[in-house]
């Protein structure tokens, strides 16, 4: 077996890990009163992670049958493990908020899975895996731009049914209307910066490749 197809079937392998947990946190999600099929789709951690396992199998399939990733799918990469990167981020926070302002979080193994193991399986077959290239520029503005849509609609959707994925979007919870832009700020810069040093990455050759491991 090649370098290259283990990649590629250990793509597949996480594709299937990720439906698999998105499943089950949508299982675990039926235990709470609160819980609507429309809330947990509203999570952009789960529209994410929706892409990343469509991703992944196109990754998984390409990679078995050639030595190189297109370069339209390196761009789709960035753009979604940006995406997925950051929402761990964001989620670590909100676990971490939540702490300090007595408010009770579970979770599940399936949001550990999808919050903090994939992605960070995800960076290491970015950083090593044989076969990239070199990203565009296009995916930081598309991730951008996708995060801004998102929020507006989130806004717009939480004044009509009074829920809101995160408690940074939510008024109710946020002091004022500065502490709001502050951290809807924040939240943005830290997509920028994600997506800009994924995409600045492909800028080098994968490690295995520099070794001159799965390059043949």
């Amino acid at each position: 077996m090649t370098v290259r197809t283990a990649v590629g079937l250990s793509r597949l392998v996480t594709a299937a890990l990720c439906a698999t947990a998105l499943v089950a946190r949508f299982i675990w999600g039926l235990g709470s009163v609160t819980f609507t099929a429309s809330n947990f789709f509203a999570y952009l951690t789960i529209q994410g992670n929706m892409a990343f396992v469509l991703v992944s199998i196109l990754a998984g399939v390409l990679a078995l049958r050639g030595r190189r990733d297109p370069r339209w799918l390196d761009t789709a990469r960035a753009a979604v493990l940006s995406c997925t990167i950051s929402a761990g981020v964001v989620f670590g926070f909100l676990i971490q908020q939540a702490g300090e302002r007595g408010l009770p979080l579970d979770v599940p193994w399936s949001d550990q899975v999808l919050h903090f193991w994939l992605p960070s399986f995800a960076i290491l077959d970015w950083i090593f895996g044989p076969g990239r290239g070199r990203a565009q520029w296009r995916a930081i503005p598309i991730v951008l731009g996708y995060t801004v849509v998102w929020g507006i609609l989130t806004l717009l959707r939480g004044a009509v049914v009074g829920w809101y994925p995160y408690f940074f979007l939510d008024p109710a919870q946020v002091a004022n209307a500065g502490e709001f832009v502050l951290l809807a700020g924040l939240a943005l810069v830290l997509f920028a910066v994600v997506s800009v040093s994924v995409v600045a990455l492909t800028r080098a050759r994968p490690l295995l490749e520099r070794w001159g491991v799965g390059s043949d």
